[in-house]
């Protein structure tokens, strides 16, 4: 998407010098480092396998390039594609496999030289939706298996909360926020963490924050909504915001306002929009058993527990 994910990722590999700053490994400056020296495993999203070899000329390459006894080769060899249940492959030649296959392939001869680090750059987005959820699967095993820590570039931001232990978002060149899933989800930095994170998305409204009868209230959607006494202590006097809410912080009840737009049944939920009092949507997703019919009207509330404001260049108030 041209924010600079693998251009960072090339840079760890020593393709590209970065142009300021410092890049270690553990306490050792390697900007000047080789990339041959930097005992990288890299995964790409082309697989780049040698088409003219077989599956296990190609897992042994990196190993015949250093120079190992043939047996050390062949007992790695094996070993990694016993791993990856590609034993049965290994007399292919790469136009006879799948994609699953071929990127199995991919990963072996990334793990057969025994990295201290694993880059991995979009290496899913080839595979059609069924295998990249088997593959997925198969990496976090792997990746647990080999205790090797590895930096994985995606855009696909669901393969990053269900894969990553940590995750860095990034947005034109720019870090925006690295942390646990948990973090990324429930505390976003600023409105495109929470934009981006999430699916379905997060609701973002333009707000107003009002002070009136000695409360303090929310206008939004063409409503007023009173916050919770700690939420007006922290926005009193902040004017206009940016309202997040996630699509199951909304709760609905019997009463008048919004009116259900739409309804998807997904089995473990319902997924809903709202059309608000000044035409707006607003999504919502429902437990299993809470039901609503399209045209009926509601009320609605939210988790304050949950919810963000963010001030209209997107920085977070609270």
């Amino acid at each position: 998407s041209g924010c600079g994910k693998t251009t960072t990722l090339l840079m760890i590999a020593g393709v590209y010098k970065p142009t300021e700053g410092y890049i270690y490994f553990d306490d050792q400056v390697v900007n000047d480092l080789e990339p041959k020296d930097r005992n990288i495993g890299m995964v790409f999203q082309s697989y780049a396998l040698y088409p003219h070899m077989t599956v296990y000329e190609n897992i042994a390459f990196p190993l015949k390039l250093k120079k190992l006894p043939r047996d050390e080769i062949d007992r790695r060899v094996r070993e990694v594609a016993s791993m990856l249940r590609i034993e049965s492959l290994l007399d292919r030649r790469p136009s006879q496999l799948s994609g699953g296959q071929q990127q199995r392939v991919a990963l072996a001869r990334a793990i057969v030289k025994r990295p201290g680090l694993f880059l991995m750059d979009e290496p899913l987005s080839n595979l059609d939706a069924k295998i990249r959820v088997e593959v997925r699967a198969e990496l976090k095993r792997l990746q647990r298996e080999l205790d090797i820590t590895t930096i994985y570039v995606t855009h696909d931001q669901a393969e990053a909360m269900s894969l990553a232990d940590r995750i860095a978002v990034m947005n034109e060149g720019r870090l925006q926020q690295v942390g646990t899933p948990d973090e990324l989800y429930y505390h976003p930095a600023n409105v495109f963490v929470a934009s981006f994170i999430g699916a379905p998305a997060a609701n973002l409204v333009d707000a107003n924050i009002v002070e009136t009868g000695g409360g303090v209230f929310m206008e939004a959607l063409g409503t007023r909504f009173q916050l919770p006494s700690d939420l007006a202590q922290v926005l009193r006097g902040a004017s206009k915001v940016i309202f997040m809410v996630r699509p199951e912080d909304v709760k609905l009840s019997p009463g008048k306002g919004f009116t259900v737009f739409s309804v998807e049944w997904l089995g473990r939920e319902s997924f809903v929009h709202l059309q608000a009092p000044d035409g707006s949507l607003l999504r919502v997703t429902l437990p299993p058993d809470q039901h609503v019919s399209v045209g009926e009207e509601v009320s609605v509330s939210f988790n304050y527990k949950r919810v963000h404001f963010y001030r209209p260049n997107g920085e977070l108030i609270v």
